[in-house]
Parts: C-alpha cells; sequence; structure tokens
C-alpha cells in the first residue's frame, strides 16, 4: 500500500465542518464481503449489518484544532492546516 493510493479529489463543499444535530441521521460506508459490494447506509441501520460474534472497535482519538486564519501584509486573507 501506498500513500499515493490515498490521493483523491474531495469537492471541499463535501467535507463537513460540524457534526450534525441527530447523530443516527450520520451516513456511513458499508462493506458487504459476500459479494464485495458497498453500500451508503446510515448509521442508525448499524445493528442490522451486525452478526453474532462481530467485534466493533471504538476509535475515540480526536482531531486537534489546527485550522488558522491569518491575514498577509498585502491584506489578502489565508488559511492554513
Amino acid at each position: 500500500m501506498k500513500t499515493q493510493d490515498f490521493n483523491f479529489f474531495l469537492p471541499p463543499e463535501l467535507i463537513a465542518q460540524f457534526p450534525i444535530a441527530k447523530r443516527a441521521g450520520s451516513r456511513m460506508l458499508y462493506l458487504d464481503a459476500r459479494n464485495d459490494t458497498l453500500k451508503d447506509a446510515m448509521f442508525a441501520d448499524l445493528p442490522k449489518y451486525l452478526r453474532s460474534g462481530d467485534v466493533m472497535v471504538f476509535n475515540d482519538t480526536r482531531v486537534i484544532k489546527a485550522r488558522l486564519f491569518g491575514v498577509k501584509e498585502s491584506g489578502g486573507k489565508i488559511e492554513v492546516m
């Protein structure tokens, strides 16, 4: 696996800036390993995808607030992430 495998175009308007109010309404991508297909699903539907013996791993890491806003000497606005 190479880091270039993770380079792809993602339109800025598709990047969430804040979590949605009702977390159950969050979307998730589900891989059906039986037929190797991806499904766009709702997080509220997660229980119907789980089977006996499945293991869930929770990632409780946080994103640090590393967005910096500034103004150039010319007056132009800049944003650094």
